[in-house]
């Protein structure tokens, strides 16, 4: 692996651990804070709308600039967000640090693809796109779980320290060793991304994104005080939930992919749907049982991500129909739908917290899942009454499957996004 492409993996990691490892220290956050669960879900929410604005809007705007000069501005930004959210004096100046992040992570996965394959021949591109984004799917598996560990056993500030040294050395590893004159394309100005939004098949796709991803995150950003109030575990052990939760989550996405390339991506994705609205509902009847909701929550890892190769795919496959002069602005207006349902579901979360309390909010969820279910059967419908559909999926399926899949591993992550995320 080029060292290079190595700095960009660590950004990646430390970048995924700092939009996830919230959810888990919520609770702990809240009490320090003395602000109320759903007050504290919001700092979810803002995150995932700097995420959203950062990735379409910052990089038109630097378009112009050098890759390196704005990778590593980046990675300060980023660093300066985390210290920020580490000397906090207070709920304002968190939500201000959680906004700087989320604008510094946006602007990094919509580069990140061109950095990476810049960096190898061109017979490697793929390979380089997805070892960077495995950044991302380690920061679920390791780095969420470790800085949750942290935070319960030390402070949450601490986590935000040990993100913002995560910072400092991807700044280091980016300034030693990516080079200095990769080339790259300008962004899509605001105006093309603006002229894709007047397609209405493609807001169709944005909107099942949305709304899936919304679902699942209005249960989601409030998993530990459902493990802790509910379930009855120490706040301990919502680190090895999490650590639980992350595993399952990298099997998943596996999973999801190949049902895609297997089934087409409608079909695997209103079974994914389906699946995880059912998971979400059998979450309110599992969570008092400790061991159950174990068992759940490895249910919900393996279906909350899986859905994310099957929309990046078919968001590509239908950008070739309806805007093909506009893939690649398509495919990554797809990425800010993913982290507007994040903002979206945290935000209707802490809502439902605060009227109807902390168990409404998975059978809440699964209805809204339900809703992402009934416009991918919807949208499929209206594939099957244009006479050309057949042929631009055909046409699509082995561009939209391997140029979607840098979309999917930043998005479990991301940007997940996720990486939405």
């Amino acid at each position: 692996m080029p060292l290079a492409l190595l700095a960009l993996t660590i950004s990646a990691f430390a970048i995924g651990t700092t939009e996830f490892v919230i959810v888990g220290l919520l609770p702990t956050m809240a009490a320090d804070l003395r602000v109320s669960l759903p007050s504290a879900g919001l700092l979810v929410s803002l995150y995932a709308l700097g995420v959203a604005v950062g990735a379409p809007v910052l990089t038109a705007l630097t378009g112009r600039l050098p890759r390196k000069t704005l990778l590593l501005a980046l990675m300060v930004l980023f660093t300066a967000g985390n210290l920020l959210a580490w000397q906090a004096p207070g709920y304002g100046t968190l939500v201000a640090a959680r906004v700087l992040t989320g604008l510094a992570h946006g602007v990094f996965f919509s580069i990140g693809s061109t950095l990476a394959t810049g960096l190898v021949p061109a017979d490697r591109a793929a390979s380089a796109i997805a070892t960077m984004f495995s950044g991302l799917t380690v920061a679920l598996v390791t780095g969420v779980p470790l800085g949750t560990f942290i935070g319960q056993h030390a402070g949450w500030r601490l986590t935000f320290l040990a993100v913002a040294a995560l910072g400092v050395l991807a700044f280091g590893a980016s300034l030693a060793f990516v080079p200095a004159g990769i080339r790259h394309r300008a962004p899509a100005s605001l105006r093309q991304q603006l002229g894709v939004l007047k397609q209405g098949r493609l807001l169709l796709v944005y909107a099942m994104t949305a709304v899936g991803y919304g679902g699942s995150f209005v249960a989601f950003t409030y998993l530990a005080p459902i493990l802790e109030q509910v379930s009855g575990f120490g706040a301990s052990a919502v680190g090895l939930v999490m650590l639980a939760y992350g595993v399952s989550v990298a099997v998943g996405n596996l999973w999801g992919g190949r049902l895609a390339d297997r089934r087409g991506p409608v079909a695997a994705l209103k079974l994914i749907f389906a699946l995880l609205a059912g998971v979400l509902a059998l979450l309110g009847l599992t969570a008092a049982s400790p061991w159950l909701v174990v068992g759940t929550v490895l249910l919900w890892g393996a279906v909350a991500f899986g859905n994310v190769a099957g929309l990046q795919v078919y968001v590509v496959q239908q950008a070739e129909r309806f805007a093909p002069q506009a893939v690649d602005v398509a495919s990554g207006l797809n990425i800010a739908a993913f982290n507007l349902g994040i903002a979206a579901g945290a935000w209707l979360g802490g809502g439902i917290v605060a009227r109807l309390g902390l168990m409404h909010t998975p059978w809440i969820g699964a209805v809204v899942v339900l809703g992402a279910w009934a416009l991918t059967a919807w949208s499929g419908r209206l594939d099957r009454r244009d006479p050309a559909a057949g042929g631009a999926r055909s046409r699509a399926a082995y561009s939209g499957g391997h140029r979607g899949a840098a979309g999917p591993s930043r998005c479990i992550l991301s940007h997940l996004h996720w990486s939405s995320p």
